[in-house]
């Protein structure tokens, strides 16, 4: 059964190999342009640095080296039901320099486009078991981000020998760049 987390909650992360997805809906633009947002993993060792250049996975660098985590594709219009983008994450080979995969979902050329978080709902985070389908827990988001244009939606970091997520809903205005500036 399914954990529904809010902003702030951790939880265990006990199968190995699981699947995150990231889930979003758009208003009717009035910009008369269409939305294209991006989810990022950020692959950070122990000074919350990424381990290498390589260790970013996005749509143009779709594998970690170590081909742990693996982003599945982009999806470059948003439209339907259920998840918008997934990547696939193996604890089982992930590289032993990592101590934290940051989740960050920006929104493409938001500033030439003029949108931005407020313009878009009924955001989600989920992680599934990659064996059985199976949800092991779900962060909604549920705040405005009215003049933000990217969100860390949470993180899975290591602790003690356990991997767990916390569900983190932190707003920015910027996109990848910043936070490649962050995390280099």
């Amino acid at each position: 059964m399914a954990i529904n987390l809010q902003k702030g909650q951790r939880e265990n992360i006990d199968a190995p190999k699981f699947t995150i997805g990231l889930g979003w809906d758009t208003n009717s633009s009035t910009t008369g342009t269409a939305f294209d947002l991006d989810a990022s993993i950020f692959i950070l060792d122990d000074q919350k640095k990424l381990v290498s250049d390589q260790h970013l996975v996005f749509y143009n660098n779709l594998k970690s080296p170590d081909g742990a985590v693996e982003h599945t594709g982009d999806n470059l219009t948003g439209a339907g039901d259920g998840d918008d983008e997934q990547i696939k994450i193996d604890l089982t080979t992930i590289d032993s320099k990592v101590a934290e995969i940051c989740i960050v979902v920006t929104i493409h050329d938001a500033d030439s486009r003029r949108q931005n978080f407020g313009q878009v709902r009924n955001s989600f985070v989920r992680i599934f078991d990659a064996s059985s389908n199976e949800v092991i827990l779900k962060y909604e988001l549920e705040e405005d981000f009215s003049i933000e244009t990217a969100v860390e939606f949470g993180r899975i970091y290591k602790r003690e020998g356990k991997w767990k997520f916390e569900a983190v809903g932190m707003g920015m205005k910027g996109g990848l760049q910043d936070y490649l500036n962050k995390y280099q």
